[in-house]
């Protein structure tokens, strides 16, 4: 039977529809406030991961397929196809552990939906405006996706989360820009369900070339790809997500579909979403908050420390464990911390900071404890003394969190330092005011030369 003829469930009506009708609806200010530093925030890690190794390999990648000039790769003159660029500024975004994460999800949704939202306004030459809210869009439907499998359990099943919140991210996000009907929006949700994909084996690879690859690069390429081929006359399956071999069944440990639509239009994802103070994975960040404190509340000297005692949620835990990543080994950055009084961009992706003698001392003095009662992104950090003090400090909420926000001038901060060194400092404050304002600009096309 032909899809096009086919009664489709509710939830896929209503879902659709949503994706649709996303230009046409009325955006409040502060979601539109906090989508600007979430783009900007992710615009910020594209042009840090340039001078990494996962972004310099998408950027070379890409420069050999050639491809219809539509968008811009992030950094260079390249222009390609919006599925290459998406592909290669995916790369970018997460080729360090900078951008922002969604904890209830389990995901890092920016660093697919926003390359692959940008690609695709290029493309269309679509407004800030339009860039915006296809950027929130995002969020919404790429976490919802993830409440639907019910996320603990998939990403114990083998699942990537991070892959599967972004291609369905990406998709919506795509499909909205390149103003796809709701049955069209189906069709392309139905493209992004056959190309979801993602296990957690990236854990397993040394550096964060293919972890790049599965958080981002990939799913921000499928869903340019899913919208414009439905955009091209690509027809397809009108609800992926109800009936025979549907997506829940393929992938499902415990599905909830109804999730897919609940707080719709009510229930604004990107405010969930934590920007990163500190440019390391998201695990470590209560960790250093705590740690941070309690050396300057207690002004307490490196030479002066017997142990450092980090009580954290075992999930987390295995996550950071003494990795070889440097901005993921949580030994390895608290000893950074310690030893230097603060952490950067620049000395948490130093590998050979990882042989420092100083470094690796210090980490024999830091011990890991799994907390089965302890809230994710809640650490407890002891700090003991040569002379028998125990300092202990319980981290709240992490900074840059939804429930301890950083200001929009510290979100500027952060970019410019991600940005300046690569740019030049007067380009990144281009940039980052040009952001600021991007529901002003007309054509999206017009961020090119600030981006390069």
């Amino acid at each position: 039977m032909n899809s096009k003829h086919t009664r489709i469930s509710p939830i896929m009506a209503k879902l659709s529809a949503y994706i649709a009708e996303t230009n046409t609806r009325p955006l409040p200010q502060h979601v539109a406030v906090k989508a600007k530093a979430h783009l900007l925030d992710t615009i910020a890690a594209m042009v840090s991961g340039s001078t990494l190794p996962p972004g310099r390999c998408g950027i070379a990648y890409v420069g050999t397929m050639g491809g219809t000039p539509e968008a811009q790769v992030i950094t260079t003159d390249l222009l390609t196809t919006a599925s290459n660029a998406a592909f290669a500024n995916g790369m970018l975004a997460h080729a360090d552990e900078t951008d922002d994460s969604h904890k209830m999800s389990r995901s890092h949704i920016g660093c697919g939906a926003i390359p692959a939202a940008l690609a695709m306004a290029e493309r269309e030459g679509a407004s800030g405006d339009a860039l915006l809210r296809a950027v929130v869009l995002g969020y919404d439907v790429g976490a919802r996706v993830l409440f639907a499998l019910s996320p603990l359990k998939f990403h114990q099943a083998g699942h990537c989360t991070h892959s599967f919140a972004g291609v369905f991210g990406a998709t919506a996000a795509a499909a909205a820009i390149a103003g796809l009907s709701a049955e069209q929006v189906g069709w392309a949700l139905s493209y992004a369900a056959q190309q979801a994909a993602g296990i957690t084996s990236w854990r397993r690879a040394t550096e964060h070339v293919e972890k790049a690859f599965v958080f981002a690069g990939m799913p921000a390429r499928h869903g340019v790809e899913a919208a414009a081929m439905v955009a091209a006359g690509f027809s397809g399956v009108n609800d992926v997500f109800t009936g025979a071999q549907n997506f829940f069944i393929a992938f499902g440990q415990d599905p909830k579909p109804e999730l897919l639509v609940d707080g719709l239009g009510e229930r604004y994802e990107i405010l969930q979403t934590t920007i990163k103070k500190w440019t390391v994975g998201s695990p470590a960040q209560s960790v250093l908050d705590a740690v941070q404190i309690l050396v300057k509340d207690n002004g307490i000297d490196r030479e002066e420390i017997s142990d450092v005692t980090i009580r954290m949620a075992p999930l987390e835990l295995d996550t950071v464990d003494d990795r070889a990543m440097p901005d993921i080994s949580l030994q390895h950055l608290v000893a950074l911390l310690l030893l230097d009084g603060d952490l950067t961009f620049d000395s948490s992706h130093d590998e050979t900071r990882m042989h420092d003698p100083a470094v690796v001392t210090l980490k024999q003095t830091i011990t890991l404890v799994p907390d089965a009662e302890r809230e994710p992104r809640r650490a407890h950090v002891t700090i003991t003394t040569r002379d028998g003090r125990h300092l202990s400090h319980q981290a709240g909420p992490v900074h840059g969190s939804p429930e301890n926000p950083m200001t929009g001038a510290d979100i500027t901060h952060k970019a410019l330092g991600l940005i300046a060194p690569v740019l030049g400092p007067a380009k990144a404050q281009e940039l980052a005011d040009v952001v600021w304002a991007i529901e002003t600009v007309r054509d999206v096309r017009a961020l090119r030369p600030v981006l390069r």
